[in-house]
């Protein structure tokens, strides 16, 4: 017979988890395994919320069971530390993002790229190798394998490095991959949300032109003023458009609603790149001859891998780039829920786990 969440490991812990599809937290109180040889344990002070947890807590990707316990961005204090750990000690800075294990042995885990291994183990809903369900960040405690964790330097506070390991490596990476990383280069970000207002501020610190991308007029003072923008484009302004054309070396679209990308490969100069980081449920089209009239790439990138995410939460301190966030108390998280549908939060909810998530067991 199947064990219960509080029974399957021996440490009590206790979070906030959704039943079903409703997608509604609740208190619940379920286990973490013992720190392992190579885990640490450590105190969850901070928890982002992403919006793939708003996907997942409503099952619409298809793939979620429950009870789920969200929450990939993670920041805390390391309590215990396994026999053979040899990165962190009792009391050091740390975070978990978007994934808690992979084989170790493929070409990908090979090149420091586990974010593709096809048997990585995401941070809360998956299997872990145990065979037990992964539980996220909206808890009190975490256990990872120290190759998982990262050191969050001394110099970001650990509310705003939350989001970085989700948000800020996901538009990190292809910046970097795609070479979009070199001073004088024009940066377009698509959409001006937790990914958009970001990668903004990387492309910026890369020394970018940047160009927000965005179908909402109102923002333009935000993006320019607040967030170091060089120009705005709204993208429904065919004459705005049209004024820019084949001026962009590359664009990261941010966006997950079904949007059009013909406007924005017109924009790319020969060579350019549109990088996809979102994630539309339904297909975007693609017609073949824009691409082919001035090699034009239209490209994808997931997260990072462990040793990439170290480099852009480093990167991100030296620079002091941090992500504007609104920090919540645990029992806000539902409402939190409902204004992250509308969009109406600049540009992150965290919860604020070590102040508020109190235990009623």
């Amino acid at each position: 017979m199947a064990k219960l969440p509080e029974q399957e490991h021996p440490i009590k812990a206790f979070g906030w988890a959704a039943r079903d599809s409703s997608g509604v937290l609740s208190p619940f109180n379920f286990s973490r395994r013992a720190t392992g040889e190579k885990d640490i344990s450590f105190k969850v002070l901070y928890c982002g919320i992403c919006h793939s947890d708003l996907h997942m807590l409503k099952n619409e990707w298809g793939s979620t069971t429950y009870p789920l316990v969200p929450g990939h961005e993670i920041a805390g204090i390391v309590t215990e530390v396994g026999s053979k750990v040899q990165k962190f000690k009792v009391g050091d800075r740390v975070g978990v993002g978007c994934m808690v294990g992979s084989c170790n042995s493929c070409e990908n885990c090979s090149n420091s790229l586990e974010n593709y291994c096809p048997k990585m183990i995401l941070t809360y809903g998956a299997k872990y190798y145990d065979g037990t369900t992964t539980y996220g960040g909206y808890s009190d405690i975490m256990v990872a394998d120290e190759h998982f964790v990262i050191r969050i330097p001394d110099n970001i506070a650990l509310d705003a490095a939350a989001p970085l390991l989700c948000a800020g490596i996901t538009v990190y990476s292809p910046l970097r991959y795609y070479g979009l990383d070199k001073p004088g280069l024009h940066v377009g970000v698509v959409g001006l949300g937790g990914l958009g207002h970001v990668a903004v501020k990387f492309a910026k610190a890369f020394g970018a032109k940047v160009t927000v991308i965005s179908t909402s007029p109102n923002k333009k003072k935000e993006a320019i003023e607040n967030l170091g923008a060089d120009s705005f484009l709204v993208s429904r302004e065919p004459e705005q458009i049209q004024a820019v054309l084949g001026t962009f070396d590359g664009i990261i679209d941010t966006v997950s609603a079904v949007h059009p990308i013909l406007p924005l490969i017109a924009l790319l100069k020969t060579h350019g790149k549109l990088v996809m980081v979102g994630a539309p449920e339904k297909p975007l089209e693609l017609p073949a001859f824009p691409l082919l009239m001035g090699r034009k790439m239209v490209a994808g990138s997931c997260i990072g891998g462990m040793k990439e995410t170290q480099e852009m939460i480093d990167f991100a301190a030296k620079h002091k780039i941090t992500p504007d966030i609104e920090v919540i108390p645990i029992d806000y998280v539902n409402t939190a829920m409902e204004r992250l549908v509308k969009a109406d939060v600049k540009y992150r909810f965290v919860i604020d786990i070590g102040n508020t998530l109190k235990s009623s067991s």
